[in-house]
């Protein structure tokens, strides 16, 4: 029984969502990591995986052996690179996700930077808008925009931002400027879509008073980048992060509307904050390379992004 071996297989289902690939990585038949999948499962008397067809997902079992299984191979590999180095290099993938706009802006060049210092580092960037099941995907660190349910992970602010509605001011002069949300109805909206939900139901937060607004987009992405592009090219208002727009706002490129309104995509106080946050699991022996790459990460917020954004 090669506890080892196992952990070794399960991680590598995971990573790749099927026990068919994971053989194939491992030089496995599907037969051999199904029938070792099975013995592990009847060994420590739990469901690891919700298995059908076309989809694999973690049990609360097998999110919490994932883990541990992830610590432990870390651990080591570390110890190995110690043995065969003689010192602690900075040596390993290091897998990042970050929304599209923010990606391409901020963290491309800081995640280049820091493999510049650290060359034996091999980054992973993955830019997506969707949000990033961190279990599931394998993926060390997430940026992300807004509040975190799941208290199993660390979260920690990376910026203040908030949302803004801008647009051009060509389209403005064309179209006009809203004056209350209510006047939204009139214009052309720019709209995200996330995971297939098409986010067209607007919030708006003013003192006391709240409106949900559903607007009737003119043009729909579900990259964030795009309807920024969009916005720039005079086609209608955009709902967007300060952080993504503030430099199109200086050069004015793009012109805030309805300023006077807390506004974001979902409905609790709460979830009006769109701060710029960090996230990742919570790993006692987390690798050397992804503590550095944290540090080196809030060092360049600090000294790119300004504490308070207008």
């Amino acid at each position: 029984m090669d506890k080892f071996a196992d952990m070794t297989m399960f991680a590598s289902i995971v990573k790749n969502q099927g026990l068919a690939a994971a053989g194939r990585e491992l030089g496995l038949s599907p037969a051999t990591v199904t029938a070792r999948l099975q013995a592990l499962e009847e060994r420590y008397g739990v469901k690891l995986l919700n298995r059908s067809t076309r989809h694999l997902s973690l049990t609360d079992s097998g999110a919490t052996y994932y883990q541990a299984c992830l610590e432990i191979l870390e651990a080591v590999k570390a110890t190995e690179d110690l043995l065969q180095t003689g010192s602690k290099e900075v040596r390993g993938t290091l897998k990042v996700a970050a929304p599209k706009d923010i990606g391409k802006q901020y963290i491309y060049p800081i995640l280049s930077a820091f493999c510049q210092r650290y060359p034996q580092v091999v980054p992973y960037l993955y830019l997506n808008d969707n949000l990033v099941n961190i279990a599931e995907s394998g993926i060390d660190v997430v940026v992300r925009y807004g509040s975190l349910a799941d208290s199993n992970l660390i979260s920690r602010r990376l910026a203040a931002s908030q949302r803004v509605l801008c647009a051009s001011p060509e389209y403005l002069a064309k179209k006009g400027t809203p004056k209350t949300p209510h006047d939204l109805a009139h214009h052309d909206c720019l709209a995200m879509l996330r995971s297939n939900e098409e986010l067209k139901t607007w919030h708006f937060q003013a003192s006391e008073q709240r409106d949900a607004i559903t607007i009737v987009p003119k043009r729909f992405s579900d990259d964030g980048e795009v309807i920024r592009l969009w916005a720039l090219d005079g086609a209608g208002i955009a709902l967007k992060s300060i952080l993504d727009v503030q430099e199109d706002i200086q050069q004015k490129r793009l012109v805030t509307v309805l300023d006077g309104y807390m506004k974001n995509f979902n409905t609790s106080a709460a979830s009006l904050n769109a701060d710029l946050n960090v996230i990742y699991m919570s790993r006692q022996y987390q690798p050397k390379r992804i503590r550095l790459f944290l540090d080196f990460l809030f060092e360049h917020f600090a000294q790119q992004i300004p504490p308070n954004p207008e």
